[in-house]
């Protein structure tokens, strides 16, 4: 066997203080890594000209600044889900709002509403209700489309089923008709 003309060097074998060494500086990384963040991220765009009509956009109504008319108790009501779009004609788009209790156990019904921006405040306000939590139905999709509210509800068939598991699937659709949200005739309920 033939000797290395190079001495050996000191860092091919490791050793306690070379794993701890690593450990402190991926320590040192990760600690500033959380202090240092970039700023929030948000989906909504400020509002500007209309690609179209070079006239001002608005921007949908957010649900988080919006009081609904939902009785929760001790809980507060949360916003499970949203969408977004001109359901009126008018130009401006309004938001359409799932919100249920934050119920510790079970499956609390939701409530779908319509948020539009007040004119005089600026700040959202609920001007229909698609369902009503005293319904007792689980919103489990919503979609803006076309000027048009899509939503799949879920329900029961019975009150001997349990309120953890809805057992009737069906689809709705709201439209802005005559000055108000008409349902169109919801389609053959299905068993889950």
């Amino acid at each position: 066997m033939q000797q290395s003309a190079v001495p050996e060097l000191a860092h091919t074998h490791t050793r306690p203080i070379h794993w701890l060494a690593t450990a402190t500086a991926l320590a040192g990384v990760v600690a500033l890594s959380s202090i240092l963040q970039p700023d929030a991220a948000t989906a909504a765009q400020a509002a500007g000209p209309d690609s179209k009509t070079g006239q001002a956009t608005a921007l949908a109504p957010d649900p988080a600044h919006a009081d609904f008319p939902i009785e929760c108790g001790p809980v507060k009501a949360v916003v499970v889900k949203k969408a977004s779009g001109d359901l009126d004609g008018d130009g401006n788009p309004e938001t359409v709002a799932v919100v249920h209790c934050d119920a510790p156990m079970g499956t609390p019904p939701d409530g779908l509403y319509v948020l539009t921006t007040d004119a005089d405040t600026g700040k959202p306000r609920v001007v229909a209700t698609l369902v009503d939590p005293k319904d007792r139905t689980i919103v489990s999709g919503i979609a803006v489309q076309d000027g048009t509210v899509l939503g799949t509800l879920l329900g029961y068939s019975s009150s001997d089923v349990p309120r953890c598991c809805p057992d009737v699937k069906d689809s709705a659709k709201w439209q802005w008709k005559n000055g108000t949200f008409e349902r169109s005739k919801p389609s053959e309920a299905r068993s889950v």
